[in-house]
């Protein structure tokens, strides 16, 4: 007998939503290891690029004709959400230069606080009781990861390095936000074209106003950058696209507390960088807040256009 508020879509979902969190709790290891050759504008700029060049083909060849059938408000809005991706990616990856892997990735992953309001303000979303408690749960388990970094002291560098993530995470609320209502109407393939895209239009052009390099760079550098936009972008930011026409934008945000997670543990084993208690506290909040969610979250399941 299957489990009340479960069914196969929901089911499907979460699996593809675990597969994201995978997949993008590998992008600030990736990060960090380009970074030792290559700045960070730089970074984001070669991730969106890379993945426009692997889904536009598919988008031009399957989707023609749903492309050509958009509207100018559906490309605008696709178009903003590219915008406010190429803001996050832009605030976030610098954050890394200055700030540890768990507290950037933790306060990044803040959003789901802004989406909550936004979803409710400008979506009409509802929250339940359930929801809410299980969104301050896991919101107050990623400060408390936090908090690790803040009681070793504020340098300037880290204060800069957490606020610059804390831009990721309002930036990245737009991407959300727009993507729950124009994805309900418009296949993947097509919107992380357009979104993709112009992302890494408006990061190249913040790339050659700061006059960096985008070539030069050793081979180790480019398989790097290779696999940020292979895994974390195509596989990780794909299946939470996927995933925002049959869940609300609230549900897939808080899925998405599980990277700083799995970010720790990599940096754990491939940074050295050890988790304190108090981290590991928080790591069983975030959890026990995303199974609240995912568990009681109503259903609001949507079909994908074809």
């Amino acid at each position: 007998m299957p489990v009340q508020g479960w069914n196969p879509v929901r089911i499907t979902s979460s699996i593809v939503l675990l597969v994201g969190i995978i997949a993008v709790s590998a992008a600030s290891i990736l990060i960090r290891n380009a970074q030792t050759t290559t700045p960070s504008l730089v970074i984001a700029s070669y991730r969106m690029t890379i993945a426009s060049l692997v889904v536009v083909p598919v988008a031009l060849w399957r989707h023609q004709k749903e492309l050509r059938k958009l509207r100018a408000t559906e490309w605008l809005l696709a178009a903003a959400s590219g915008v406010f991706l190429a803001l996050h990616f832009a605030a976030w990856v610098t954050s890394l230069e200055y700030t540890s892997v768990t507290s950037s990735v933790v306060l990044d992953a803040t959003s789901p606080m802004w989406v909550a309001i936004g979803s409710w303000l400008l979506l009409r979303e509802r929250l339940t009781r359930p929801v809410i408690f299980g969104l301050i749960v896991a919101v107050a388990g990623s400060l408390v990861i936090g908090l690790g970094d803040m009681t070793q002291g504020t340098s300037s560098a880290s204060l800069l390095g957490n606020s610059l993530a804390l831009v990721g995470a309002l930036m990245v609320t737009g991407y959300w936000l727009i993507g729950r209502r124009v994805r309900g109407s418009l296949s993947l393939a097509p919107y992380v074209a357009i979104v993709y895209s112009m992302a890494a239009i408006v990061l190249l052009i913040m790339v050659a106003g700061a006059r960096q390099p985008v070539t030069g760079y050793d081979t180790t550098t480019y398989v790097w950058l290779v696999l940020l936009a292979l895994v974390p972008q195509l596989v990780g930011h794909s299946s939470f696209n996927w995933a925002l026409a049959r869940l609300p934008a609230v549900f897939v945000a808080v899925a998405t507390l599980g990277e700083p997670i799995g970010a720790t543990v990599l940096a754990y084993f491939l940074l050295n960088e050890t988790p304190t208690t108090i981290r590991m506290f928080g790591a069983a909040l975030v959890l026990a807040g995303i199974a609240v969610t995912m568990s009681r979250q109503p259903n609001a399941a949507s079909v994908e256009p074809q």
